[in-house]
């Protein structure tokens, strides 16, 4: 089932977690991902049970660099939990991207340190959750929840990818985070792909064959890591 999103103001982000509240779903958990259309470095999902005084949030895509860095650091410290899960790419070549990421997203509410009773995703249902869950379209604009956990996903996910940027600066990857730009298509090119590329996806199977590499090789099922309620370390 998918809710349409109106005409949400920034001043009714809560209005799906208010009304699910009133009717006896308490705690709700909003989740939301990041880099589900790179072809270069990992998914990352976030799932976020908020605070009551953790109302200031938008959606990731609206917001600066510096005001997500700013909201992250805040959402960390006073929501009630807070899980990531990291897709490695070899492991979204097998599942494909889509799968990979329903899966990351069931991971990600199963690791919260809380057990919510409702579940709010963007855009995706998510079968097999032991709680029930909505689609909302558009969630991270009209959702606080799933705002929040849109914007732990996408700063987690760009600082994995300055990371990387450091290991292999041949690519660029600080500056398109992984997705298919003109400038990265010309560096698969050039240097050809890297482990750090999903190899299921179109411009790095390209790469791939320009430069003779066996994509039995490459294509291969791996762990996933990430981080649970207010950043440990999960192996």
């Amino acid at each position: 089932m998918k809710m349409a999103a109106s005409t949400t103001t920034k001043r009714d982000l809560r209005r799906y977690e208010s009304a699910l509240t009133l009717r006896g779903f308490s705690p709700v958990a909003g989740v939301d991902e990041a880099g589900r259309g790179a072809c270069a470095g990992p998914l990352v999902v976030a799932a976020v049970v908020l605070g009551d005084d953790l109302a200031q949030v938008n959606d990731s895509k609206a917001l600066t660099p510096r005001r997500r860095e700013a909201l992250f650091d805040t959402i960390m410290s006073q929501a009630i939990a807070v899980s990531v899960v990291v897709v490695e790419p070899a492991e979204i070549d097998v599942l494909g991207v889509h799968h990979a990421d329903l899966e990351g997203m069931r991971r990600a509410i199963a690791r919260l340190s809380v057990v919510p009773q409702y579940a709010l995703t963007d855009g995706y249902p998510i079968k097999g959750l032991p709680i029930p869950s909505l689609a909302v379209w558009k969630g991270d604009q009209v959702c606080a929840s799933v705002a929040a956990a849109s914007i732990i996903a996408k700063v987690t996910r760009d600082r994995i990818m300055c990371e990387l940027d450091q290991q292999f600066p041949e690519y660029g990857f600080a500056g398109h985070k992984g997705y298919v730009t003109a400038a990265h298509r010309q560096a698969l090119v050039v240097h050809g792909p890297k482990a750090v590329h999903r190899y299921s996806f179109a411009p790095v199977i390209s790469a791939a064959h320009l430069h003779g590499i066996e994509m039995s090789s490459t294509v291969k099922s791996s762990s996933t890591r990430g981080t649970s309620s207010k950043g440990k370390v999960l192996t």
